[in-house]
């Protein structure tokens, strides 16, 4: 299948790593441009390094107000369009919602929830004007069911799944499209501290691995592919929804 993907450009944030990086790979892979972006100058080098000719890099942090501006505008300047986004950000840390304090609470707003909010805003705004496109939200399967230990994660996640639905209606009519993405137990750096935490990975990754129907923990590029998928012409007529790449693991049908 042609995905259409050819010439286009994506702007990814949290992308020199894991579950970002991945869809970098398969946007390029289908002849797309992309815009990767993150707050390590190190691993952005490197990742544009390893992504080649078709890919810019941008050292930058969703909590600036400015920086969803400046993602759109390294597009154009460096590519000459912009027609979508895969918005990522790191996980916050560990620990039950009881447990986390005040200050740990607004930081994960912060981060985690305004940040995202604000870049999918300035960027479905761009994209109404220019004719549409497409945004991806990267959140956790704890939209769906809460994981244990994760309690940030389980208090913010539902809510942006809520937002991309909400900004899907507002943005329809001019070509913009919002998908959720809920990522499982995949082989990411961010799960592989979290089996670290427990005191035994090999353990923590097999008891995780028993617990999905496909009886394996999925790799970052199965991810990539589906989202990559999302964010092209091929996906036109999918919005509002928020789509499992978990093994099977939610048990909601």
């Amino acid at each position: 299948m042609d995905l259409g993907l050819a010439d286009r450009v994506y702007v990814l944030t949290g992308a020199s790593r894991g579950l970002g990086f991945a869809t970098a790979q398969s946007l390029v892979a289908d002849g797309a441009r992309v815009v990767v972006s993150a707050r390590d100058k190190a691993r952005v080098d490197d990742a544009v390094a390893r992504l080649g000719d078709l890919a810019a890099g941008v050292v930058a942090d969703l909590t600036d107000e400015s920086t969803p501006q400046t993602l759109i505008d390294t597009a154009r300047e460096r590519f000459g369009r912009f027609d979508g986004a895969l918005i990522s950000v790191g996980g916050p840390p560990r620990g039950t919602a009881a447990e986390m304090t005040d200050e740990q609470w607004r930081a994960a707003f912060e981060t985690v929830f305004l940040g995202t909010v604000r870049a999918a805003r300035t960027f479905a705004g761009t994209l109404a004007e220019t004719g549409g496109g497409a945004i991806g939200l990267v959140l956790s399967s704890s939209v769906r069911s809460p994981i244990g230990g994760l309690g940030l994660s389980n208090g913010l996640r539902p809510g942006l799944a809520a937002v991309a639905k909400d900004m899907s209606d507002e943005y329809a009519r001019s070509n913009v499209r919002f998908v959720s993405l809920l990522p499982g137990r995949l082989l990411t750096d961010r799960n592989r501290e979290l089996f670290e935490a427990s005191g035994d990975a090999e353990e923590a990754a097999a008891s995780a691995a028993a617990t999905i129907p496909l009886g394996r923990l999925g790799e970052p590029e199965e991810f990539g592919r589906v989202a990559a998928f999302v964010l092209s012409p091929a996906a036109s007529y999918l919005t509002g929804v928020s789509i499992p790449i978990d093994g099977g693991f939610l048990r909601q049908p």
